[in-house]
């Protein structure tokens, strides 16, 4: 796989505020839908890994914070969703207490319970009543 990562200067001063939920999307072709963030709204390539025109990973970062992460389209993938649909990604801190308030309530479906990763973070995935994916995360 290529790390075909690229790192551009923002054009704001002072620190950007912490992403909190960040929109995941995958892509029948990934390297367009990049091209065309970052040429229609000025997200900026913060990293892209590919492998010829399969991405695994991309983070397009928003100016003033946050940003959008996306790949290519994999229909078998655990975290599969389909093109034109949306995930979200969340960073917390109350991770447990998190887990707590959803594993049981009314219309979520638990893909993964909350499970500590081999790359440091806390995290859990359901999908909630409309079929959506939704990933909270600590990060370490």
């Amino acid at each position: 796989m290529t790390d075909t990562s690229t790192t551009e200067t923002p054009t704001t001063t002072g620190p950007a505020p912490a992403p909190q939920v960040w929109p995941t999307l995958q892509a029948v072709d990934a390297l367009a839908l990049i091209d065309f963030y970052v040429d229609t709204f000025g997200f900026r390539r913060t990293a892209v890994y590919a492998d010829g025109d399969t991405v695994a990973h991309a983070q397009l970062d928003w100016p003033e914070g946050g940003g959008i992460m996306l790949g290519s389209h994999k229909p078998d993938a655990e975290w599969s969703t389909q093109p034109g649909t949306l995930a979200a990604y969340a960073v917390t801190d109350q991770i447990e207490e998190l887990w707590r308030r959803v594993e049981h309530a009314p219309g979520v479906t638990v893909i993964r319970p909350l499970t500590s990763t081999d790359y440091g973070s806390r995290e859990f995935a359901i999908r909630d009543p409309e079929v959506g994916l939704f990933k909270p995360v600590l990060t370490i």
